[in-house]
């Protein structure tokens, strides 16, 4: 496992809020995805026990092997992403997303890693998108929880 982003932020939040939101993990990412800039068009295209898929105006999103561990202080989260970017750019990559009870609600703790992206394209997006792409995820949770907390 290589690692390509990891970063935390708190949330006023509780881990039955969390752990609620992702009873329904369709609604859930597209309410997360929603909140990333530049994206004006969100929307469920499908999603199963452990899958979901989402059309953006950037392109598919496709959230595979989805698991999830609930537990009284703690949420676990881990699935594998495929995005492609209206056929410009192709993304795989595994995330991780762990949330912990903290003093001031919950810690986000997101782990990006085993980001693969061919191409001229890929390789600005691997080499220079870390930063970007990991922290709007970040930021984009946080505004999701604490907009439905």
């Amino acid at each position: 496992m290589t690692i390509w982003f990891d970063g935390s932020e708190d949330i006023a939040s509780t881990i039955p809020d969390i752990g609620s939101s992702l009873d329904n993990h369709g609604e859930h990412y597209v309410g997360i995805t929603r909140l990333m800039p530049g994206l004006t068009s969100v929307e469920l295209i499908d999603q199963g026990r452990d899958f979901v898929t989402i059309q953006t105006n950037e392109g598919l999103m496709t959230r595979t092997s989805i698991t999830k561990r609930i537990e009284a202080a703690s949420v676990m989260v881990e699935f594998d992403e495929e995005y492609r970017a209206n056929r410009m750019v192709s993304v795989t990559s595994h995330h991780s997303e762990e949330y912990t009870t903290v003093d001031t609600g919950v810690r986000c703790r997101i782990v990006l890693s085993d980001v693969e992206s061919p191409g001229f394209l890929g390789f600005f997006y691997r080499t220079f998108g870390r930063s970007n792409i990991g922290n709007t995820l970040l930021r984009s949770t946080k505004g999701y929880f604490e907009k439905t907390s």
